[in-house]
């Protein structure tokens, strides 16, 4: 595989395919929440991205605290990765890719 079949837009890097999904209604308050922001948002067929939209707006203390929660999340996951890849041997390393 060649260099240029690897590279995504910056666009790409931040669009995530499954917020395009439509939500199915398998739960209650999957159902009340299709519901409240279908009427909204006047759309018959919900997407997460709508979900997010309108939680962002009408729960923002929810949202921020999940999204705080994900970014420390992944902040230490990056601190994890790059202290083990100060701690293994080049031929540990190398096997790994």
């Amino acid at each position: 595989m060649s260099d240029t079949e690897k590279t995504i837009s910056e666009e790409e890097l931040h669009t995530n395919p499954y917020l395009s999904l439509p939500v199915e209604k398998d739960s209650e308050l999957k159902q009340y929440l299709v519901e409240y922001v279908g009427e909204k948002l006047n759309e018959e067929e919900v997407t997460v991205h709508m979900v997010a939209e309108v939680l962002a707006v009408e729960f923002a203390e929810f949202t921020y605290a999940f999204a705080e929660e994900n970014f420390l999340r992944g902040y230490q996951l990056g601190i994890d990765d790059a202290y083990r890849s100060l701690t293994r041997t080049p031929e540990e390393t190398a096997a790994e890719e």
